[in-house]
């Protein structure tokens, strides 16, 4: 066999993984359509009608309430936005606390202290690395309102446990999906569990329309809501006859209709986007699974993984080579692969000082000192184990890869496996 790169041998690609994401000409007649309407954006702030958005916005919202059964949907212009209209439309305010996992993007955390709360941070499960509904209630005070559940790497979190928890509690529950469209747990879409569902259309994302996302709810004030977030709710309250004025202050959060139209003929085809993730990632964990100290994907009997992100538990000792070695080792083959994920979000400046708004720290200074969530290093210690130990992935499982781009992955590893002894000398020289 070659030997590894960083030995002197020849790469396994020598050229890069196919491009992400695709846009065929259905996206490109689409987009054409709305440039020839003249109409980019459908919103008014003050017409009733108007208020709610474009044809192509409202097009895309019918399609997820069709898919995910829901009566409501309400697209943004970033899962971001979604998150924070979410948290505002269910009541969270100053002197809140909103139960949040540390392993995730740093907005499922930074929408609480958008509406002027502070998020308490609960450790995930080692297995699917999602919240841990067993360290749930130990969070659970007076000062409580909320939890935010993020569905990670397309691994939905069961939700069960966690709603019979927040039901008890009188809490409020928000599903960050923002990396699992389609993923399904106990018999139900990631998304339909809560108050609201949050989906990204990011250039990253499964669906993508560049930047954008869609939020689906079950009751019709919490999504009149967040229609009023997006869309200078404070301006419009009156006109609308709405009564409650609570967190109707509102932001731009609106969608083009440029966005939208790509978003919905990206939507259609989010059976088979998934299909191909699933694919890959079930060719990548047939054959990886062979290697000592590698532990490919967990998918719960109940759940549909939709693989955003191929996440593997490394053993070093048992594969026989540090993680740093290992990742420097697969990108010299051309293979891309990167350590931990985020690192855990309490170890922010933000959180580890407890500034935010203003010099005074506010929303942390809401709270009286002797009762503010901790933000200490160790306080979350399986997300630290995975981050600074055990997490290695790739984001390869997408629709143009094909079975033979995978198969380099492979090769590059077992490649590495055969040499690890020799990498490990060099390295130590």
């Amino acid at each position: 066999m070659n030997k590894p790169a960083l030995l002197g041998g020849s790469k396994v690609r020598n050229k890069p993984f196919p491009k992400y994401p695709v846009m065929g000409n259905d996206e490109i007649r689409a987009v054409t359509r709305v440039i020839k309407s003249g109409k980019l954006s459908g919103f008014i702030a003050n017409a009733s009608e108007a208020f709610l958005g474009g044809p192509n916005v409202r097009k895309l919202e019918s399609e997820f309430m069709k898919y995910f059964k829901v009566p409501y949907a309400m697209a943004v212009n970033s899962a971001t936005a979604g998150l924070h209209a979410s948290l505002a439309a269910v009541g969270v305010g100053p002197g809140d606390e909103v139960i949040v996992p540390p392993y995730t993007m740093s907005a499922s955390a930074a929408a609480v202290l958008m509406t002027n709360a502070v998020p308490r941070f609960v450790d995930i499960r080692e297995d699917i690395f999602g919240l841990d509904v067993n360290q749930l209630k130990k969070a659970i005070n007076s000062r409580t309102r909320a939890i935010v559940v993020v569905h990670l790497f397309g691994h939905p979190v069961p939700m069960k446990g966690i709603m019979v928890i927040a039901k008890k509690y009188r809490l409020k529950v928000i599903e960050d999906c923002a990396q699992a469209p389609g993923a399904q747990i106990e018999g139900r879409y990631a998304g339909t569990f809560g108050d609201a569902g949050v989906f990204s259309f990011n250039q990253h994302k499964t669906i993508t329309t560049g930047e954008g996302g869609v939020v689906i709810a079950k009751d019709a004030k919490v999504a009149q809501k967040i229609r009023l977030v997006r869309n200078h709710g404070e301006a419009v309250v009156e006109g609308l006859g709405v009564k409650d004025i609570v967190n109707t202050l509102g932001w731009n959060y609106r969608m083009t209709e440029l966005e939208a139209a790509v978003g919905i003929e990206q939507f259609k085809k989010i059976e088979r986007l998934t299909q191909s993730r699933q694919r890959i990632a079930s060719y990548l964990t047939k054959h990886l699974k062979k290697f000592p100290g590698l532990t490919p994907p967990v998918t719960l009997k109940s759940a549909r993984h939709v693989y955003f992100i191929y996440a593997i538990k490394y053993d070093s000792a048992k594969f026989g080579m540090p993680r740093e070695l290992l990742i420097k080792a697969l990108q010299a083959e051309g293979i891309p692969f990167g350590m931990g994920y985020v690192k855990p979000l309490y170890l922010a400046p933000l959180y580890q000082k407890q500034l935010c708004f203003g010099a005074q720290g506010w929303p942390f200074s809401a709270i009286p000192a002797r009762k503010r969530p901790s933000y200490r290093r160790g306080l979350c210690p399986v997300t630290e184990k995975m981050h600074f130990q055990d997490l290695i992935h790739t984001t390869v499982c997408y629709d143009s890869v094909t079975v033979k781009d995978a198969a380099d992955v492979i090769r590059a590893f077992d490649k590495i496996y055969r040499y690890r002894h020799e990498l490990n000398a060099k390295n130590k020289n």
